[in-house]
C-alpha cells in the first residue's frame, strides 16, 4: 500500500500486483492523493498536472466501482481548481461523450457513471468559471436520464444536483427543464431513484422561485405519491423536500421576491395542502369532493408518516421564534388533522393518526423551544384543551341531543384531547420545577382544565387526563398529595355519575403509580385512603346496575395502582386484599358449576370485568411486592387463581349462551390471568399444566379466533444484530414512534392507553414516553406466547412432542395470510419455549422431539416471508444450544450445506445461510469448529453473487456473525474474508445499503478477531491494517448513515487495539460533523467514540475539534453544518445535552464530558469555568426575581444584599440574542456536578489552588497560570445561581456546590487583611443562597441539604459579622420550630420519612454547630488573658466587626433545653433501629420521636447518616452541664408525622418524672455505651471516617465528665468490651486519626478504672487493715492471674500492643527473629506516629496501678519489656540534643513504675526490684560506647528519678554496671 503514496500513480508497481488487487491499489492512490492535493505546492501539482489529468482520465474509463468513481472526480475537479483550468473543458466534453455513446451494455455502465460523477464534480467545485458550457451538459444529461436504468438515473440525478450547487442562480435557464424531467422519478419503482430525485429537487428549489409559486401544489401531489410505498430513506428525502418548499413558499428569501413580483402563499394555505397529504394522501386535493361524500379508501400509512415528518421539517426549517409567535395557529391546524373524519375511519387508524399529530408536537414544541417559550406553549395547549371542552360539555348538556352531529363531536374530540393532553404532560414532565409559573398562574388554570377532562364522556379523553396529571405529579411532587385528596373527594360526591367514578378513579391510580418517581412519597394514609374508597366502590358496585360495572372496575384499578407503592404499604392491607381476592371466585366446583346457570349478559359482563380486575390487582401485587411472597401467600393466592383457569374451560359455553359481547371481557380475563401465571413459580401451578397449554396453544394458534391476528414479539425474541434482516434498526431512529406503525405485525405501533387502562399506573417501558399498551387482541396472544415459553420448560417429553406435532398440524391445515399469521405465533412461541429451556438449563428432549422440532424449523427456512425466516434460524442456533450435542449439530449444518449446494432460488439460500450464522452464534467456535470451513468457504462464494442483494447481505450478516462468535480459530480466514469485503466494498452499488452495513459488521468483527495484533510491525499485519483502514475511508465515505455508522465503530475498534494507526486529525472533525446528522445512529456512534477517544487523548480531541471551527468559515460553501464555536468540543456537546432526548446517547455525552473534565479542567481552568458558567447563567432570568421577594419582607439591613442578588443576577442578559436554545434544567444541574468536579480535581492537584498569597505570586511569575482562587467571585456565583433556581434538583446541586466551595475555602487567608479569610466578603451571598431554601413551601430535601450548608458555614469560622452570623442563625431557629412544632401541624405533602429526613437535617445542624461553638469557647479560655485587652486598645472599627469568641455560643445556648431533649430523642429512636431483626417486636408499636412504624425502613437511612454528630453534641452537653439537668427519656412524646407536636416540649417540663437523677444519667450512659460500642463493633464500609472519629470523639468527651468515669469504672465487663471493639476497629479501620482518638478514648478509660479503684481503697481503708486491701483489691487478686476476656488490663495491654507494634514493628520479637529480618539503622518516628507511641507509652505505665500486688508482677514484665523496647528503637541522637516524645514518655513511665505504692507490698518486693533492675541494665546495655543512642541523656535523667524509699537505687545501678 505504501507505494500508492505518490503524486502519480505508480504505473510499475501497479503493473506488477495481482489483478484482484487492482482496484484497492487505485483506491488508496485516490485517497492519497485527495490528502495531498490540498497541501501540496502548486508550482509542484502544475508541473505534473498533465500527467496527472492523462492517468486520472484513463481511470474514467477503467470500469471502476461507486466510492472510486466519486474519488475519482473530486480529485479531478480538485486538480483543475488548483492548478492550470486550460483542459477542464477537453476532459468535460470526453466525459459528456462518454455519457452521449449508445453502448447500454452493462459493461459500459461503469464507464458512463464515472463520467458523470466527474461532471457534478467540476460543477460543484469550479461553478460558474465553467458557466458557459452548463446547458448543453445538461441536456446531456437530462437525454441520459430518459434511457438509463435506475443505477444510472439515481447518479445522473445526484450529478445534476451538484451541478445546480455549483451554479446556483446562473443555471436558472434549465431549471424548467431540470424539473420537469426530474419529477417523474418521484414516483420511480428504485428507491434509490426517489431518494436521488427528492435530493435533486431541494436543491433546485433554493433558486426556483417556481417550484413554491405556481407549481406547489402539483409539487405537493407528486411528494404525496412519492411516499406512497416508500421505504424509510425515501420518506426522510422526500419529507426534507416537501417540508423544505413549504418553509420556503412562506418565507421566501428576500432576493428572489425582488426578482419577481410573485405573491406568497400564506400559513393557511400551506397547512392546507400539508393536510391534504395527511388526511387524503395522493389521491388528490380538497376538489375531489364526490369522493370525500363516499368516504373514499383510507390514506396510505406511508404518506400519513411522510407527511408528519415533512411538518417536523417544516417548522424546523423556519426556526423556533416562528414557531413561537404561530404556535396558537400550528396548534390549531395539527388538532384539527386528528379530529378529521378521514384520520380516524377506524380505531387503529385514529391511533395512528394522533400518535403522528403527537409526533409532530414533541418533536417541534419538545426539541426547538426553549423553556419559557414551552411555558407559554403550555398555556396555549391548556387553551385548546378548555375551548375543546366548552364544546364537548355543552353537547352533552344539549337534553334535546338527538342529532348525530353532536355524538361525532364528542368522538372526534376523544382524539383531540389525548393529542393535546398527552402534550401538556409531556411539557410538564420535561419542564419539571420549571413548569411551576403555570400552576400558580390563576389565568390559566391548568389543573382545573385537566380535571374537568377527567368528566369527558370517552374513555381515552379520561385516560389522557389521568396520564397528564401523573406527569404533573412527577414534575411538581408538591401536588401529589392534593391532587390525590382532591380527586378522593370528588370521587366520593360524585359516586353516581359512572363517567366521574372512571375518570377520577383513573386519576387517582396514575398518581398512585408516579409515587416511584417522586423521590420524597407521599402520607402513608393515603395508602388506607385509597383502600377504603376502593372497598367501598366494591361493595356499593351492585346496589346501581347503572353503575355496576364502572365502579367495580374503578375498585380493582385503585386496588392495583395502590400495589405499586411497594411491600412498606401494601403490608398492613395483605389480610384484606387476600380476602377480597378469594370472595371474588366461586369457592368450590360446585359453586362454579351453579353459577354457569345463573344470571344474563350484563352480570356476567360485571362479574368478568370484576375477575379480570382482582387479577390484575393480583399481578400488580406480584410484580410490586416480591418481598411479601411468602409460601403462605402464594398458597392462598393460587386457590382464586386456579378457580379462574376452570372458570376458562365454561366461558365458551357462557358466551354461547349469553352473546358475543361477553367476547372481550372473557379476553381480559384470560389477558390478566396469563400475565399473573408469567410472574409466579411455574412450580406452584404444576397441577392446572395440561389445562392451561390447552389454553394457550389454541390462544395462539387462532383456533376460536376468525381474525388473523399476529403476536408483536418476534422481532424482540430474535436477537438484536439481525435488525438489518429486519428492518429492526428502524427502532433505534428519531421516528420510531411513527416508523412502528408501518411494521407488519397485526395493530404495530398502535398502543394507546385506552387498550390497557392498568398500564396508567405501571411503569413506563425504557424508551418509551407514554404507556402504550396493544389491542386486547394482541396482547393476549403475545401474554400467551410469554406464558407459554415460562411452562414449557416444566412440561413432560411427551407432551412436547404432542403440542410440537400439533403445530405442524395448524400450519398445514390454515392456507394464506392466515397461514403466515399461525406461522408467526408459533414460531415466536416456539422462540419463547427454546429461551426458556436455554436460561433452565434444561434440554428439549428425547430424539423424537427433537425430530418434530426440526421438522418444524426447517420447514420454515424457505419461506418467502423474512421474517419467518430469520425466526427459523434464531430457533435452529436455540435448539443446537438446548440440545448440545455433536451430532445433532453436524446433522443440521449438513443438512444446510446439502440445501445452499444445490438451490437456486433465493428463498432458500438466504435462509440455509442464516442458519449456519445461528448455528455458529449459539453453540460458539468450540462446539461449531468442525464446520468452520464448509461454512466459510459457502457463504463467501453466496456473497459474490452480483444477481441478488438479498443472498448477499444475508450470507455476509451470517459470515459476520461466524466470525464474532468463532474469535481466535477465524484467524486463519482473516485475509481471504477481508479481501472479498474490500472487493464488494468497492463494487456493490451504494444503493444497497443492507450489504454496506452488513460489511460493515464483517469488517468490525474481523478487526476484533485480529485484535491486539494488529499493533504488530509484520508485512501479512500491516496489509490486513491498511486493509481495515481501507474499508473504514469507503465506508465513511458512503451516503447511508448505518454505513457511516458502522466505519465510526471499526474505526474505535481499530483504536482499541492499534491507537497509533488511526489519525485522529481526519477521525475527530468527521465526528464533530456527525454530531449535527439528523440520524440517531450516526449521533449515538459519533459520541461513542468520542467518549473512547476522550478517556485516552482528550487534549488532541478538542484540538483537532477547534480546527474545524477555525475552518467553518471556508466549509461554508460546502454545505458542511458544523456548530462548534470558540467553546470547542465540550460547549457542543453541552448544548446537545438541551437537545437529546436519547437516554444512551445522554449517558455517553456526561462521560465524554466527564473524561474531558478530569483531563482538562486543571489546565484550562478559566475555559471550563466559563462553559459552566454559560450553561448555568441561563437559569438567572427566571429566578432573578425569587431572592429579591424573598428580602422585601425582612428588615431593612438587608439592602446591602440585595445589590450583590442583582449583580449576582444581571449577567447573561447580553446572551439573550443568541438564537439557539437556552440550556435546560437537566444540563444546568450537569454543569453544577462539573463544578463540584473541578473543585475536587484541583483538591487533587496542587494545594496552590487554595492559596491566595501563592496564587497572585504565581500569577506575577506567569500571567497565564490558571489557579482556582483566583475564580473564587465566579464560582459563588454559579452556586448563587443554582442554589436559588426554580428546578429543585439544581438548587441540590447548588446548594452541594455551596457547600464544598465553604469546606475547601473557609480558612484561606486574605493577604491584604491579616487575621481574616477570603470568604468573608461573600457573607451576604452566601446567606441570602440559603434562604430560600428555608420557605415553607420548600421540600425536604432540600431543606435538610441547606441545613447541612448552614452548618459548615456557621462551623467554617468564616463569618466575622454578628449580624451575618444572626442571619444563617435565624434560619437554623425557625427550622427549629418546625421540628419542634411537628410538621403535622401543617398539610402534609410527603411522607413520614421526608419528615423525619428534615427534622434529622436539622438537629444534626444544630448539633456540628454546637459542636463548634464549644470548640471554640474552650479555645479562648484557653488563650492568655493579656491578648483580649489588646484588642480593647486597638481601633473602634476593628473592634466592631471582631466575633467576641463566645459569641457562637451564646446564640445556641437559649435553645440547648430543647435540643437536648430532641437530642437524646433522636438517639434512642436511632439506637432502637439499629436491633436486629429478631427484636422487632420491642420495638414501640407506635414508632419513636421522628420516625412512624410504616416507614421504619426509609427512616434507618436518615438516622444513619446523622445519628454521630448528635452523639458527639449530647456528650459535649452532658460534659458541660455535668450530667444535673433531669430531662427523662421516655417524656418524649410520639411523633406519627400527622399528630399535632406543638407544645409537647413545654409541657413535658410539669411531668412529674419517678426517676431518679441518678437514674436518668445511667439510662443516658447506658444508651451513648451501647449505640457507640454498636457501631465501633463493624463500622460500615460505606460510612465515611468522620462517623468513626466523631463516634470516639463523643466517648473521649464524655469520659471527660467524673459522672461518666464513675459509671464505666463501676462496670469492669463494659471496659474489656469497649477495649476490645476498639481492638478490632484498628484492625479494619486505622488511619493515625484513629488511633489517636483511640488511645485518649483508652487513656480516660483507665483513668476511671484508676479512680474506681482508688475509691474502693479508700473505703476499705476505713474498714480494714492497709495490707489486706493491698492484697486482695484490683486485678489479679491474691493468685496474681488475669483472665482474658474479663481483664481491663489484658484488653489493654493487647490494643497498646498493636498500637506500639504497628508503630515500631522491631518491638514484636516474632519480627526480630525471623531469618528473613534485616537489621536497620534505628529512624526517628514521624510526628504523629511519634506522638501515638509516647501516649500508648504513658498508658502502660499506669496499667500496673489497676492490679493487686501480686497480679502487677504478671503484667509488669511485658510493660517494662515494652517500655525498653520503644527507649531502645526511639532514642536517636539529635545535632540539638532535643529529647523525642517516646523517649521522655519512656523514662517518665518508667518514674511512674519505680515510685509506684505497690512497691511497698512485701510479697513482691524483691521480684519487683529484680525486674526494675534487670530493666535498667537493658537500658545501659543499649547504651554502649560509640553508638548513636542517647546515653548521657538517660544517665544525666535516671538520677532525677525520684526512687521509692524501698528501693535503693544507685546500689542497683552499681551492681549491674559492673
Amino acid at each position: 500500500m505504501e507505494l500508492a503514496h505518490s503524486l502519480l500513480l505508480n504505473e510499475e508497481a501497479l503493473a506488477q500486483i495481482t489483478e484482484a488487487k487492482r482496484p484497492v491499489f487505485i483506491f488508496e492512490w485516490l485517497r492519497f492523493l485527495d490528502k495531498v492535493l490540498v497541501a501540496a505546492n502548486k508550482v509542484d501539482v502544475k508541473e505534473k498536472q498533465k500527467k496527472l489529468v492523462e492517468q486520472l482520465t484513463e481511470l474514467i474509463s477503467s470500469s471502476s466501482g461507486p466510492p472510486t468513481r466519486k474519488l475519482l472526480a473530486k480529485n479531478l475537479a480538485t486538480l483543475y481548481s488548483i492548478g492550470d483550468t486550460f483542459t477542464v473543458f477537453q476532459t468535460l466534453d470526453k466525459c459528456n461523450d462518454i455519457i452521449k455513446s449508445k453502448d447500454d451494455t452493462s459493461s459500459y455502465l461503469p464507464t458512463k457513471l464515472a463520467a458523470v460523477a466527474c461532471i457534478g464534480a467540476f460543477y460543484e467545485k469550479m461553478g460558474r468559471i465553467l458557466g458557459s458550457s452548463f446547458p448543453e451538459t445538461v441536456s446531456n444529461l437530462l437525454k441520459a436520464l430518459k434511457s438509463a436504468e435506475s443505477q444510472g438515473r439515481s447518479e445522473i440525478l445526484l450529478s445534476l444536483q451538484k451541478v445546480l450547487n455549483g451554479l446556483g442562480g446562473a443555471a436558472a435557464s434549465c431549471h424548467r427543464d431540470i424539473y420537469k424531467n426530474a419529477r417523474s422519478g418521484l414516483t420511480d419503482r428504485s428507491m434509490a431513484v426517489r431518494c436521488a430525485v427528492g435530493k435533486c429537487l431541494l436543491e433546485l428549489q433554493k433558486e426556483s422561485v417556481f417550484m413554491w409559486t405556481t407549481e406547489l401544489e402539483n409539487l405537493a401531489t407528486l411528494c404525496f405519491k412519492a411516499l406512497e410505498g416508500s421505504n424509510y430513506g425515501v420518506r426522510v428525502a422526500v419529507s426534507k423536500l416537501l417540508g423544505t418548499v413549504m418553509a420556503t413558499a412562506l418565507t421566501p428569501k428576500q432576493a428572489a421576491v425582488m426578482r419577481q413580483n410573485i405573491k406568497r402563499a400564506t400559513l393557511e394555505e400551506v397547512l392546507e395542502l400539508l393536510a391534504t397529504g395527511f388526511l387524503r394522501g395522493g389521491s388528490g386535493f380538497l376538489r375531489s369532493g364526490g369522493e370525500m361524500l363516499k368516504g373514499g379508501g383510507s390514506v396510505s400509512r406511508e404518506v400519513r408518516v411522510g407527511v408528519t415528518q415533512a411538518y417536523v421539517v417544516f417548522v424546523n426549517t423556519l426556526g423556533g421564534q416562528w414557531l413561537e409567535r404561530n404556535f396558537a395557529t400550528f396548534l390549531t391546524h395539527v388538532l384539527e388533522l386528528v379530529s378529521h373524519p378521514r384520520a380516524t375511519q377506524s380505531h387503529v387508524e385514529a391511533v395512528y393518526s394522533r400518535r403522528c399529530v403527537s409526533f409532530i408536537l414533541r418533536a417541534t414544541v419538545g426539541s426547538i423551544l426553549g423553556e419559557k417559550a414551552q411555558i407559554a406553549a403550555a398555556r396555549d395547549v391548556c387553551q385548546a384543551i378548555a375551548k375543546q371542552m366548552k364544546t364537548v360539555e355543552s353537547v352533552v348538556n344539549d337534553a334535546n341531543n338527538d342529532n348525530k352531529s353532536g355524538a361525532t363531536d364528542v368522538s372526534a374530540s376523544q382524539h383531540v384531547m389525548v393529542c393535546a393532553l398527552q402534550e401538556l404532560g409531556s411539557l410538564v414532565q420535561s419542564l419539571s420545577a420549571t413548569a411551576s409559573p403555570l400552576l400558580q398562574e390563576p389565568t390559566i388554570g391548568l389543573l382545573e382544565t385537566v380535571t374537568s377532562v377527567l368528566l369527558h364522556p370517552s374513555m381515552a379523553a379520561r385516560l389522557g387526563a389521568a396520564w397528564c396529571m401523573r406527569c404533573i405529579a412527577v414534575a411538581l411532587p408538591y401536588q401529589l398529595t392534593p391532587l390525590l385528596d382532591s380527586c378522593a373527594e370528588r370521587i366520593n360526591s360524585l359516586k353516581t355519575s359512572p363517567e366521574a367514578v372512571t375518570g377520577y378513579s383513573f386519576a387517582m391510580a396514575a398518581l398512585l403509580g408516579s409515587v416511584h418517581q417522586c423521590p420524597l412519597g407521599i402520607p402513608h394514609a393515603k395508602g388506607k385512603m385509597v383502600v377504603s374508597i376502593a372497598e367501598d366502590l366494591l361493595r356499593t358496585a351492585s346496589q346501581n346496575s347503572r353503575l355496576s360495572l364502572q365502579r367495580t372496575q374503578a375498585g380493582w384499578l385503585l386496588l392495583g395502582a395502590l400495589m405499586s407503592l411497594g411491600p412498606s404499604v401494601v403490608r398492613y392491607h395483605l389480610p384484606k386484599m387476600l380476602l377480597l381476592w378469594r370472595n371474588v371466585f366461586p369457592r368450590s366446583l360446585k359453586e362454579l358449576e351453579a353459577e354457569k346457570a345463573r344470571g344474563d349478559s350484563f352480570t356476567w359482563q360485571v362479574t368478568l370485568e370484576g375477575r379480570a380486575g382482582a387479577l390484575c390487582a393480583m399481578r400488580s401485587f406480584v410484580a410490586h411486592c416480591p418481598e411479601l411472597l411468602t409460601e403462605d401467600v402464594i398458597r392462598r393466592l393460587m386457590t382464586p387463581i386456579e378457580c379462574a383457569m376452570l372458570m376458562l374451560s365454561h366461558i365458551p359455553s357462557v358466551i354461547k349462551a349469553y352473546g358475543a359481547q361477553l367476547k372481550a371481557s372473557a379476553a381480559m380475563v384470560r389477558l390478566r390471568l396469563y400475565d399473573i401465571l408469567a410472574l409466579l413459580p411455574p412450580k406452584t401451578y404444576e397441577g392446572s399444566f395440561n389445562a392451561l397449554l390447552r389454553e394457550l396453544v389454541a390462544e395462539f394458534t387462532l383456533t376460536d379466533n376468525s381474525a388473523n391476528t399476529t403476536t408483536s414479539l418476534l422481532r424482540s425474541l430474535c436477537h438484536y444484530d439481525d435488525s438489518v434482516l429486519l428492518g429492526s434498526w428502524l427502532q433505534e431512529t428519531d421516528h420510531k414512534s411513527i416508523e412502528d406503525q408501518l411494521q407488519p405485525n397485526s395493530a404495530s405501533g398502535s398502543g394507546a392507553l385506552e387498550h390497557d387502562p392498568s398500564s396508567i399506573y405501571l411503569r413506563i417501558p425504557v424508551g418509551e414516553a407514554v404507556p402504550g399498551p396493544l389491542p386486547l387482541g394482541v396482547s393476549v396472544i403475545d401474554a400467551s406466547v410469554a406464558l407459554f415459553g415460562v411452562v414449557f420448560p416444566h412440561v413432560s417429553f411427551k407432551h412436547r412432542l404432542q403440542m410440537l406435532d400439533h403445530f405442524a398440524e395448524c400450519i398445514k391445515q390454515a392456507k394464506g395470510v392466515r397461514q403466515q399469521a399461525v406461522q408467526i405465533n408459533i414460531f415466536t412461541a416456539v422462540l419463547s419455549a427454546l429461551k426458556g429451556l436455554a436460561e433452565n438449563k434444561s434440554t428439549l428432549g428425547p430424539d423424537e422431539v427433537r425430530k418434530s422440532a426440526l421438522a418444524l424449523v426447517m420447514g420454515a427456512l424457505d419461506n418467502p416471508n423474512p421474517i419467518l425466516r430469520c425466526a427459523a434460524g434464531e430457533a435452529l442456533g436455540r435448539m443446537a444450544q438446548v440440545v448440545g450435542e455433536a451430532t445433532f449439530i453436524a446433522r443440521m449444518a449438513q443438512h444446510s450445506f446439502d440445501k445452499l449446494k444445490s438451490a437456486r432460488d433465493v428463498v432458500s439460500r438466504t435462509g440455509h445461510s442464516l442458519a449456519l450464522g445461528c448455528l455458529h452464534r449459539y453453540v460458539g467456535g468450540i462446539g461449531s469448529g468442525q464446520h468452520l470451513k464448509t461454512s466459510v468457504s459457502i457463504l463467501l462464494a453466496l456473497a459474490q453473487d452480483g444477481t441478488s442483494h438479498e443472498v448477499q447481505t444475508w450470507a455476509l450478516h451470517s459470515l459476520a456473525l461466524i466470525v464474532d462468535s468463532s474469535g481466535p480459530m477465524y484467524r486463519g480466514y482473516v485475509e481471504p474474508t477481508l479481501s472479498l469485503v474490500l472487493t464488494l466494498l468497492l463494487t456493490v452499488p451504494p444503493s444497497h445499503t443492507e450489504v454496506h452495513q452488513c460489511l460493515g459488521r464483517c469488517l468490525g468483527a474481523l478487526i476484533t478477531t485480529v485484535g491486539p495484533e494488529l499493533q504488530g510491525n509484520g508485512a501479512s499485519t500491516s496489509t490486513i491494517r491498511s486493509s481495515c483502514l481501507v474499508g473504514c475511508a469507503i465506508m465513511q465515505d458512503h451516503s447511508d448513515s448505518l454505513a457511516q455508522a458502522a466505519a465510526i465503530s471499526c474505526l474505535q475498534q481499530l483504536h482499541m487495539f492499534a491507537p497509533r494507526h488511526v489519525n485522529l486529525s481526519s477521525l475527530v472533525p468527521s465526528l464533530c460533523v456527525h454530531l449535527c446528522s439528523s440520524h440517531l445512529l450516526l449521533r449515538r456512534a459519533a459520541v461513542a467514540c468520542l467518549r473512547q477517544l476522550a478517556q485516552r487523548e482528550a487534549a488532541e480531541v478538542c484540538a483537532y475539534a477547534m480546527t474545524l471551527a477555525r475552518s467553518a468559515g471556508s466549509k461554508e460553501s460546502s454545505g458542511i453544518d458544523v456548530n462548534i464555536t470558540e467553546t470547542g468540543l465540550e460547549g457542543m456537546l453541552f448544548g446537545m445535552l438541551d437537545r437529546e432526548t436519547d437516554r444512551k446517547l445522554c449517558a455517553d455525552i456526561h462521560d465524554t464530558l466527564g473524561h474531558m473534565l478530569s483531563s482538562l479542567a486543571v489546565q484550562k481552568l478559566s475555559h471550563w469555568l466559563k462553559l459552566c458558567k454559560d450553561v448555568l447563567a441561563a437559569s438567572t432570568d427566571a429566578s432573578a426575581a425569587d431572592p429579591l421577594e424573598a428580602t422585601k419582607d425582612e428588615d431593612g439591613e438587608k439592602k446591602d444584599e440585595m445589590d450583590d442578588e442583582i449583580m449576582f443576577t444581571s449577567i447573561g442578559d447580553d446572551e439573550k440574542s443568541k438564537p439557539c436554545v437556552a440550556p435546560r434544567w437537566a444540563t444546568r444541574v450537569f454543569a453544577a456536578e462539573c463544578l463540584c468536579r473541578i473543585i475536587l480535581l484541583c483538591k487533587n492537584t496542587d494545594e496552590a489552588h487554595f492559596d491566595l498569597a501563592k496564587a497572585k505570586v504565581w500569577r506575577l511569575k506567569n500571567p497565564k497560570s490558571e489557579l482556582l482562587v483566583l475564580h473564587l467571585s465566579d464560582l459563588i456565583r454559579m452556586a448563587f445561581m443554582a442554589a436559588t433556581d426554580h428546578s429543585n434538583q439544581l438548587r441540590m446541586a447548588g446548594l452541594q456546590a455551596l457547600e464544598d466551595i465553604i469546606k475547601e475555602f473557609a480558612s484561606v487567608p486574605e493577604p491584604e487583611f491579616p487575621g481574616h479569610v477570603i470568604l468573608e466578603q461573600y457573607q451576604a451571598n452566601v446567606g441570602a443562597a440559603l434562604r430560600p431554601a428555608f420557605s415553607q413551601d420548600t421540600p425536604s430535601d432540600i431543606t435538610a441539604k441547606a441545613c447541612q450548608v448552614c452548618s459548615t458555614w456557621i462551623g467554617s469560622g468564616v463569618v466575622s459579622d454578628l449580624n451575618d452570623l444572626r442571619r444563617v442563625h435565624n434560619l437554623l431557629v425557625s427550622s427549629l420550630d418546625k421540628v419542634q412544632s411537628g410538621k403535622g401541624s401543617m398539610s402534609q405533602l410527603y411522607s413520614e420519612s421526608a419528615i423525619t429526613m428534615e427534622k434529622l437535617a436539622v438537629l444534626k445542624a444544630w448539633a456540628e454547630v454546637y459542636v463548634v461553638a464549644m470548640k471554640t469557647k474552650r479555645e479562648a479560655e484557653a488563650k492568655p488573658v493579656t491578648a483580649m485587652k489588646n484588642k480593647e486598645e486597638d481601633s473602634g472599627f476593628d473592634a466592631m466587626n471582631e466575633l467576641p469568641p463566645d459569641s457562637l455560643i451564646t446564640l445556641v445556648e437559649p435553645e440547648l433545653p430543647i435540643l437536648s431533649r430532641l437530642w437524646l430523642a433522636a438517639l434512642k429512636d436511632y439506637a432502637l433501629l439499629t436491633l436486629p431483626p429478631e427484636f422487632a417486636s420491642q420495638l414501640p408499636p407506635d414508632g419513636g420521636a421522628f420516625y412512624t412504624p410504616e416507614t421504619i425502613d426509609s427512616a434507618r437511612l436518615h438516622y444513619r447518616t446523622s445519628w454521630t454528630p448528635i452523639l458527639h453534641a449530647v456528650a459535649i452537653w452532658l460534659n458541660s452541664t455535668g450530667f444535673s439537668v433531669p430531662c427523662e427519656l421516655t417524656t418524649l412524646p410520639v411523633n406519627n408525622g400527622h399528630k399535632n407536636q406543638s407544645g409537647t416540649f413545654l409541657a413535658q417540663a410539669s411531668v412529674t418524672s419517678t426517676k431518679t437523677l441518678q437514674e436518668i444519667n445511667t439510662d443516658r450512659l447506658q444508651l451513648i455505651f451501647g449505640i457507640s460500642i454498636e457501631f465501633l463493633c463493624s463500622p460500615r464500609p460505606e460510612n465515611p471516617l468522620e462517623h468513626v472519629t466523631s463516634c470516639l470523639k463523643a466517648l473521649h468527651t464524655l469520659l471527660d465528665s467524673p459522672c461518666a468515669r464513675t459509671y464505666i469504672g463501676e462496670d469492669q465487663l463494659l471496659i474489656v468490651e469497649l477495649f476490645n471493639v476498639l481492638h478490632r476497629l484498628l484492625l479494619t479501620c486505622g488511619p493515625p486519626s484513629v488511633q489517636q482518638q483511640v488511645t485518649m478514648v483508652v487513656q480516660q478509660t483507665i483513668r476511671a478504672a484508676q479512680d474506681h479503684l482508688q475509691g474502693l481503697l479508700n473505703r476499705d481503708d476505713k474498714c480494714a487493715s492497709e495490707e489486706d486491701s493491698l492484697t486482695t483489691l484490683g486485678e489479679g487478686g491474691k493468685s496474681g492471674g488475669l483472665i482474658p476476656g474479663k481483664s481491663v488490663v489484658f484488653a489493654a495491654l493487647e490494643l497498646l500492643m498493636f498500637i506500639l507494634v504497628r508503630h515500631l514493628p522491631q518491638l514484636n520479637p516474632k519480627v526480630t527473629d525471623s531469618p528473613s529480618h534485616i537489621v536497620s539503622k534505628t529512624q526517628s518516628l514521624a510526628e504523629e506516629s511519634a506522638q501515638l507511641v509516647a501516649v500508648s507509652v504513658s498508658i502502660l505505665a499506669d496499667l500496673p496501678s489497676l492490679c493487686s500486688p501480686t497480679g502487677s508482677m504478671t503484667v509488669l514484665p511485658t510493660i517494662l519489656y515494652l517500655i525498653t523496647g520503644v527507649l531502645r528503637e526511639s532514642a536517636v541522637k539529635s545535632p540539638d540534643n532535643h529529647v523525642s516524645l517516646p523517649v521522655s514518655a519512656a523514662l517518665q513511665g518508667i518514674k511512674t513504675i519505680i515510685t509506684s505504692p505497690l512497691v511497698k507490698s512485701d510479697e513482691i518486693h524483691k521480684q519487683w526490684k529484680d525486674l526494675i533492675c534487670s530493666s535498667l541494665a537493658s537500658i545501659l546495655e543499649y547504651s554502649k560506647p560509640g553508638s548513636s543512642k542517647m546515653l548521657p541523656v538517660v544517665a544525666l535523667r535516671l538520677p532525677t528519678v525520684k526512687p521509692s524509699p524501698l528501693l535503693p537505687i544507685h546500689s542497683c545501678l552499681g551492681s549491674t554496671g559492673s
